[in-house]
């Protein structure tokens, strides 16, 4: 092949323009490019940085049917849900204008143009203020109207929350929004205790239950004799059931604040001795000394004996569950200042668990190996608040735990 053909077939051969990649500018076409190749290569710059409008017309197609979808569950459009309370502020607004500008006038008609233009610059230092004002006011206060439907369709987890100088510089728009946050977070505080009561009540009946079911499937199948040994089984079973009812009952009405009491001059002295006697046989059983260690004379107090007896006997029985052979359990009372009288339950047992101190007591809040219902320091806690007093736990992780309530001298 001659130098002429070579240099002819490399002419015919030309590596056709590459476009620039995409995102960059084309700059300068490389030196030995033809009008053609710079002009082909500026066009698939362009196609390239081109957006594709499919998909921008598709997302805006979705955006659209999402805002009609709300609309339409809302029953009204956007403009309208979001400025009721500008619309009506905005016609004060152009209002007072109206009144301002009609004023200057008679103030520039009857003084001359120099009081005009100061009575102009006070009319649009207030105007501003105004509209500031009211235009916070009322993004503020569509705000709220808006978390309120979210409410009423059953959204506990919205805020208003907005920032003290979002309200306009009005005190008692904030107020309003602070109340209405503080109103949902009870709201919603009060909805998840609610799921969790129902989930605990139904795992704390599922126990029972299914004993009894058993036990009873077992004699009607002839597998266990209806004996007293075997009905004794359900019978017990059926006191637990008891006993858990009985307790959410007292429970339901105490936190409602309709739980009756009957209070009467009553002599905690009496109410310790009483629950000490009661105790003695299944501490002895039990292999615990059980003993009283009262301060004196208590003075008398005015408060339900039946009701006080019920926190002595939960603590004494929880004391009593959890001490080993060979522990301790006593019930101490005393006088604490000239306010209360103190009563308090120790024991050497196991002690509370570190991780549910905090919840000791909350409902259903109990140890692994606890046998109970977890709700006696529950009722505990309120039926001490309803007579004015106040609970607490001390954890002594070597010596056992120590429940301590304090009633007012002077009655509930």
């Amino acid at each position: 092949m001659t130098d002429g053909q070579d240099e002819g077939r490399g002419q015919g051969h030309q590596r056709p323009p590459q476009p620039p990649r995409r995102g960059r500018s084309p700059g300068p076409p490389p030196q030995g490019w033809s009008e053609s190749g710079r002009r082909t290569a500026n066009e698939g710059w362009v196609r390239r940085s081109r957006p594709d409008l499919r998909s921008v017309r598709d997302e805006f197609r979705r955006r659209r049917m999402e805002q009609m979808a709300r609309e339409e569950l809302d029953g009204r459009p956007r403009w309208m849900r979001h400025r009721g309370f500008g619309c009506v502020f905005g016609l004060l607004f152009l209002f007072v204008i109206g009144s301002l500008v009609a004023g200057m006038a008679i103030v520039v008609s009857n003084l001359g143009p120099i009081p005009g233009v100061v009575a102009l610059g006070v009319v649009i230092a207030v105007l501003v203020g105004m509209g500031r004002t009211l235009f916070l006011t009322a993004r503020t206060l569509d705000r709220l109207v808006e978390a309120t439907r979210r409410v009423e369709a059953g959204d506990y987890t919205v805020r208003v929350d907005v920032h003290p100088r979002s309200t306009g510089g009005l005190q008692v728009v904030g107020q309003l929004t602070d109340g209405f946050d503080t109103m949902i977070r009870r709201l919603e505080a009060d909805e998840v205790q609610r799921r969790t009561l129902l989930a605990d009540i139904s795992h704390e009946l599922r126990t029972p239950l299914s004993v009894v079911q058993g036990n009873l499937e077992a004699i009607v199948d002839g597998v266990y004799p209806p004996d007293p040994e075997h009905l004794a089984v359900v019978l017990d079973e059926t006191r637990v059931l008891g006993r858990l009812i009985d307790d959410l009952r007292t429970l339901a009405l105490s936190e409602a604040g309709t739980l009756a009491l009957h209070p009467e001059p009553t002599d905690p002295d009496v109410l310790i001795a009483d629950v000490v006697r009661s105790f003695e046989p299944a501490a002895a059983a039990a292999g615990v000394e059980f003993t009283a260690e009262v301060d004196g004379d208590l003075p008398i107090l005015e408060i339900d004996p039946v009701r006080i007896r019920e926190v002595l006997a939960n603590l004494v029985a929880n004391a009593l569950r959890h001490t080993p052979a060979g522990g301790r359990v006593t019930v101490a009372g005393a006088v604490e200042g000239d306010r209360w009288v103190r009563l308090e339950v120790r024991d050497t047992g196991s002690g509370i668990d570190p991780a549910l101190f905090p919840h000791v007591f909350d409902r259903f809040v109990k140890g692994d190996a606890s046998r109970g219902s977890g709700l006696g320091l529950a009722i505990a806690r309120q039926l001490v608040v309803a007579h004015g007093g106040e609970i607490e736990a001390d954890p002594e992780p070597v010596t056992g735990t120590t429940i301590r309530f304090r009633l007012p001298l002077t009655g509930g």
